[in-house]
C-alpha cells in the first residue's frame, strides 16, 4: 500500500505510469507530472474499467481509499460509477437549466421585459410612470415569485397595500400594470392564466373629481393676473401658449420646432406623444404664433421650444406652468388640464361644431368610421375656431384692462 509520502515524491517520467495502492486503487503519473487517482473494477464479471477518482493533491490519499469504499459498494450494487457519474453530471445540468428558466419566469424579470417591449408605444413620461409604479407597487410583493404561480390573493395583497395609503387613483394604475405583465407572460407561454384578470371589482370605488376650472366669468381677471405675473418668461409664455391652443401641458413642454409650421399655422404633434396615440394637428392663431416669435427669439428654432429653465436641454418640469398658477393666486382655482374644459364650453356656448370641438381637443372617437373621418376633417372650421378663441381672450384681458384704468380715473 502506498504512502502519502510516496504519493508526493511521485515524480514524472518520460512515459505515463502507475503506482499501485490496494484493491484496485492506483496512482497515475502522466508526463506532464499531473497526478490523478483511479480505479480499476469490473463490472459485468471478466470486463474490466477504469474510473477516475479525482486529482492529486486536491484528493488525499487517505480520501482516494474512502472514495473506492463507495465505488465498490456500489458496484456490488450492480451500479456501474462511469454510468452514475454521467447520470449525476446530467442532472446537475438540468438542475442549472431549471434554475435558469425559474429565474426567467419571475414576476420581476417578465415585467422588466414587458416593460421594454412597450417603449416603442409608449412616451417616455409614460413608460418612466409605469416603471415607477411597478417598482414600488408591485415588485415588493410579486416580484420573486414565477409568474405561473401568482394567484388572484398575492395580486390583492398588493393592490390593498396601495389602497391602504389612500393612493386610489395608484391602484388603479397598478392593477394595470400588473394586468399587462401577467397577460403578458401568458401570450409568451411563460404561464397559462393571468390572475389579474379576476381583479374587476375588486378596489374601492373612486370619486369622480373634475378638473378645477376657472369660471368664464373670471377669466378677465386671471388673463390679467397672467399678464402682470411676476414669472420667468418662458413659464408664462408656455401656460399662455397651452391656453391658446387647447392642448395638453404635457404636448407643450415636450413641443419641438421640426413640429411647427410657420407659414401654414400648423402644429403637428406625432403619435407617440399623444395620450391617444394618433397624431394631431393643431391650428395657430395669430397670438399663438406671435409666443412662438418671441421664443425664437430667447432661444432660436432649434429643439425644445419651451426649454427648461435651469436646464435648457430639457422641457420645463412637469410642474411649472402649475407653479406659475401658484405664484399668481390661482393654485387652488385652476389647474392647467382646466383650461380645456373651460375652452370645450366658451366654444360650445358659441355655436361652434361639438365634432370639431372634440376633435381639437383630440377625444378618443369610440366610433372606428367616425374616428376615421375625423382624422382629417373639420380643419377648415378648427383654423376659424382657434383664431375666435384666441380673440376672444384677448379681448377679455384687454376689457378687463380698461375696467381697472376706468376706477382709478374716477378716483
Amino acid at each position: 500500500m502506498l504512502t502519502a509520502i510516496q504519493v508526493r515524491n511521485a515524480k514524472a517520467k518520460e512515459k505515463d505510469y502507475k503506482i499501485t495502492d490496494s484493491k484496485g486503487l492506483f496512482l497515475h503519473v502522466a508526463a506532464s507530472g499531473k497526478k490523478t487517482w483511479r480505479y480499476r473494477y469490473e463490472l459485468p464479471p471478466g470486463k474490466e474499467s477504469t474510473f477516475v477518482i479525482g486529482e492529486y493533491p486536491s484528493l488525499s490519499l487517505e480520501a482516494a481509499r474512502a472514495e473506492r469504499v463507495t465505488l465498490r459498494e456500489m458496484i456490488k450494487a450492480g451500479i456501474n460509477p462511469a454510468d452514475a457519474r454521467k447520470q449525476e453530471k446530467q442532472t446537475k445540468v438540468e438542475a442549472r437549466e431549471e434554475k435558469k428558466k425559474l429565474a426567467a419566469n419571475t414576476f420581476e424579470v417578465v415585467a422588466r421585459e414587458w416593460h421594454q417591449q412597450q417603449l416603442n408605444r409608449w412616451a417616455p413620461a409614460t413608460a418612466k410612470g409605469v416603471l415607477v409604479c411597478l417598482e414600488r407597487n408591485a415588485l415588493p410583493f410579486l416580484g420573486d415569485k414565477q409568474v405561473d404561480q401568482i394567484t388572484p390573493p398575492m395580486v390583492l395583497e398588493a393592490l390593498r397595500t396601495v389602497e391602504n395609503r389612500g393612493a386610489l387613483g395608484m391602484a388603479r394604475k397598478t392593477i394595470q400594470a400588473i394586468n399587462g405583465v401577467l397577460r403578458y407572460a401568458v401570450q409568451t407561454g411563460k404561464a397559462t392564466y393571468n390572475p389579474a384578470s379576476d381583479m374587476r371589482g375588486v378596489l374601492k370605488a373612486q370619486k369622480v373629481r373634475h378638473r378645477t376650472m376657472v369660471p368664464p366669468e373670471e377669466m378677465p381677471g386671471f388673463l390679467k393676473a397672467l399678464a402682470a405675473g411676476d414669472l420667468h418668461n418662458t413659464t408664462k409664455s408656455a401656460i399662455q401658449f397651452t391656453i391658446l391652443t387647447a392642448t395638453r401641458s404635457g404636448e407643450v413642454r415636450y413641443a419641438t420646432w421640426t413640429e411647427i409650421d410657420l407659414e401654414q399655422r400648423l402644429w403637428s404633434i406625432p403619435a407617440e406623444r399623444m395620450k391617444m396615440k394618433s397624431p394631431h394637428t393643431v391650428p395657430l392663431s395669430k397670438q399663438a404664433v406671435a409666443i412662438l416669435d418671441r421664443m425664437k427669439i430667447l432661444y432660436g428654432d432649434k429643439g425644445l421650444i419651451f426649454p427648461g429653465i435651469h436646464y435648457p436641454n430639457k422641457p420645463l418640469s412637469e410642474n411649472t406652468m402649475l407653479y406659475g398658477l401658484y405664484r399668481i393666486g390661482y393654485h387652488s382655482k385652476a389647474t392647467m388640464h382646466g383650461f380645456r374644459a373651460l375652452f370645450s364650453t366658451v366654444a360650445n356656448e358659441a355655436g361652434f361644431n361639438p365634432d370639431a370641438i372634440e376633435r381639437q381637443l383630440a377625444h378618443r372617437e369610440k366610433n372606428a368610421i367616425r374616428a376615421a373621418y375625423h382624422r382629417s376633417e373639420y380643419l377648415p372650421e378648427r383654423i376659424k375656431m382657434m383664431q375666435w378663441w384666441a380673440d376672444h381672450l384677448q379681448r377679455l384681458e384687454y376689457e378687463s384692462s380698461r375696467g381697472n384704468q376706468r376706477e382709478k380715473g374716477a378716483h
